[in-house]
């Protein structure tokens, strides 16, 4: 049972907060690399519940400066691009992506005032579409070398969305493998040649067995979980028959991931990455072994949805998600239409904008929510400590941690913890990116 201090110690994340300091020990996903590529590469960015601004300089370096100029404390989104950096539309003050002042043109001629101003400034480094800054003190830690980091940029793509609640209870819902019986259950089966880029549609690698049957129809799955080098892995069995059970592998990555798998032939990585106390963003690329993606379809699946630029949701609360009484009756177990993420929105949304964990009754099929909370507690003791908590990789351990697997499949039932690493070695050996990469089970990270 989660008391009222370990709740508000796990999900209070601003400057001086202990769960703040441990996020700031990890690079976070500030914004999709698209957002700026328009004619004019500024954004304003809340992060961690602090206001910066992102930009890209004329020589295509990124950076992310505090939001407020340190002269008079004008917004910065509002400046301009010109001359190596962002220059204050107030008084002309100019500053470089490193938050050194380069010029204060408003002062005497021979001035060294700019000499002793520094605008706070946080690096920032593009991987799989996504623009990742760092809000941490001295060093960054290296990035793991995660599938979606290494796959060519054609096979990835990435997108995120706004959802009004704590950021803990948008991650956990992503480790939690009971809630697709019900939260995603629909009445009838989908044409399967219609499920690209869709969650729970294509059928099962090794069957012809549709995801919407398959978790309609065995809904009490046996959850096991095992602990490794990045968090924990997630195995979800369904027996179908004596002989035959399906699994679904997923993955907690620490401190705010989880990768799952979409079809068989491609994953989802979601990072969910706090705005605010009360509001976060999920950021997700998508991965694909077998063929590049479609982007323009992926694209245009999501957009149908959220609305840039701040990406927020079409359907939400001010409209009670599409809730429509007659479709829970007869076609969807929600009433909230087909696309899984309104679903999961309206269930971490309607816990409230920071979820009461001390009112809750869990059972069995919790127990990674439970493990999640145990190591993300035990990662804030230590990082409030100055020790290295999980995750935080020196170049050494970081290309050792690779992958993760994922698989939807089904497979012997007394055999299955040998069927999802086969399965995983031989849809690697057939990709044209992946084929070449070291195995991502047979590495150890030391500690």
């Amino acid at each position: 049972m989660v008391n009222p201090e370990q709740n508000d110690l796990m999900t209070r994340i601003g400057p001086g907060t202990p769960a703040g300091r441990l996020l700031r020990s990890y690079w976070q996903p500030a914004a999709l690399v698209e957002e700026l590529r328009g004619k004019r590469p500024v954004k304003p960015v809340r992060l961690l519940g602090e206001d910066f601004v992102l930009f890209r300089d004329h020589d295509g370096r990124y950076g992310m400066l505090g939001r407020h100029c340190p002269h008079r404390r004008a917004d910065l989104s509002f400046g301009r691009l010109e001359d190596g950096g962002l220059r204050c539309a107030f008084h002309g003050w100019l500053f470089g992506v490193d938050g050194v002042c380069l010029e204060t043109p408003a002062e005497p001629e021979g001035s060294r005032l700019r000499l002793s101003v520094r605008q706070t400034s946080c690096p920032v480094v593009e991987r799989g579409g996504i623009l990742w800054a760092y809000l941490g003190e001295g060093e960054p830690p290296a990035l793991a070398e995660l599938d979606c980091f290494v796959a060519p940029s054609e096979y990835t793509f990435a997108f995120k969305g706004w959802w009004e609640c704590n950021w803990l209870q948008a991650l956990e819902i992503g480790i939690d493998p009971a809630h697709a019986s019900f939260l995603h259950r629909f009445t009838e089966d989908e044409d399967p040649d219609a499920s690209y880029g869709r969650q729970f549609r294509a059928p099962s690698a090794n069957s012809s067995l549709p995801m919407t049957k398959l978790l309609r129809e065995y809904y009490r799955p046996k959850l096991e979980y095992e602990n490794t080098d990045y968090g924990f892995r997630i195995f979800a069995l369904r027996a179908i028959d004596e002989r035959q059970t399906h699994l679904r592998v997923t993955n907690m990555v620490f401190p705010q991931a989880f990768v799952i798998p979409l079809s068989p032939e491609m994953t989802i990585t979601q990072w969910h990455v706090p705005i605010d106390d009360e509001n976060c963003y999920w950021y997700s690329i998508f991965t694909a072994f077998d063929k590049p993606v479609d982007k323009a379809e992926m694209r245009r699946q999501r957009i149908a949805m959220y609305r840039p630029p701040d990406y927020k949701p079409r359907l939400n609360r001010g409209n009670d998600y599409g809730f429509d009484p007659e479709e829970q009756r007869k076609k969807t177990y929600t009433g909230m239409g087909f696309d899984i993420n309104v679903h999961d929105q309206w269930a971490v949304e309607s816990q409230g904008r920071i979820h009461d964990r001390t009112r809750e009754y869990l059972g069995t099929s919790d127990r990674c929510i439970v493990a999640y909370r145990r190591e993300l507690l035990k990662a804030i003791e230590q990082a409030g400590r100055g020790q290295r908590p999980l995750m935080v990789l020196d170049p050494r351990q970081a290309p050792l941690v690779r992958g993760p697997v994922t698989i939807d499949g089904i497979g012997p039932a007394d055999g299955w913890q040998a069927y999802w690493r086969e399965y995983d070695r031989a849809r690697r050996s057939r990709s044209a990116w992946a084929a070449a990469l070291p195995d991502p089970l047979a590495a150890k990270v030391a500690a």
